[in-house]
């Protein structure tokens, strides 16, 4: 069985592939100061629970954007899966031509994201991924990262009108029934919802002019936690696929075993 490990600021997304077939995939909150150990035993105990057992993983890779949790994660699949891990970053071949100035910046999950992206829509494509950040990637289709944009995500946003301001309360994020909030709660629900609907369609538009010389995007993917909440709603977003950083994993792990 194939690990694949997906780090985020705030989850850790990971699953197992039997060949090119997913057969479980969890989400864990990420803990920056867990020991190798601590997410070793809280991975074992996942595995049993599913009646998995970790001597069946014969290979592990890992995309992360949290620096600290490299090493952390890297040790611990050396230590409880037997496996040196293979680590998306430089040196690592996604079959992907990165335009960026400097594609060392780039983050891993942008890049796995567009591999995975790719390798099923074709180009050119547009993915928004709703995570802790919302990143959009914009890909050629000759299948090059030409670049995107990032903006702080909707959990952010909401816990910063919490933080920075003296009444107004922490919200559930969900969608209201209306636009015009008939109470405090309904009035920050809508501001954050639609206006991130708003923000994505915008941004989407103007990368689509920019890349009107590719031809006519294929697809606009959403990935990532609210991409069915935001996603769905989205005038462009014609797409939802969770699951594409794990399988943007996989195919790289293909690429480099």
């Amino acid at each position: 069985m194939l690990l694949v490990i997906d780090v985020g600021n705030t989850n850790i997304v990971f699953g197992v592939y039997e060949g090119d077939r997913l057969l479980h995939n969890w989400n864990i909150s990420t803990v920056k100061d867990r020991t190798s150990d601590e997410y070793g035993l809280l991975f074992e105990q996942i595995f049993k629970y599913h009646k998995l057992c970790p001597e069946d993983v014969t290979d592990v890779i890992i995309s992360s954007v949290v620096p600290t949790l490299m090493h952390t994660l890297s040790a611990m699949s050396i230590k409880y899966f037997k496996c040196q891990p293979i680590v998306v970053g430089p040196g690592v071949r996604t079959g992907m031509n990165i335009l960026y100035d400097n594609p060392k910046e780039v983050g891993a999950d942008r890049i796995v994201n567009a591999v995975a992206g790719y390798e099923r829509y074709g180009g050119p494509l547009i993915i928004v991924d709703f995570g802790t950040a919302i990143t959009f990637c914009a890909i050629s289709r000759k299948g090059e990262y030409l670049g995107g944009v990032i903006a702080p995500g909707i959990i952010i946003s909401s816990e910063a009108l919490f933080s920075r301001t003296a009444k107004l309360p922490k919200v559930e994020i969900a969608k209201p029934n209306n636009i015009i909030g008939k109470t405090t709660t309904s009035s920050i629900q809508s501001g954050l919802i639609y206006g991130y609907i708003g923000m994505i369609d915008y941004i989407i538009e103007q990368m689509m002019d920019e890349m009107a010389e590719e031809g006519k995007v294929k697809a606009v993917i959403g990935t990532g936690g609210f991409a069915s909440l935001i996603g769905n709603e989205s005038r462009y977003i014609n797409k939802i696929d969770k699951l594409l950083t794990l399988e943007g994993l996989r195919i790289i792990y293909e690429r480099n075993k």
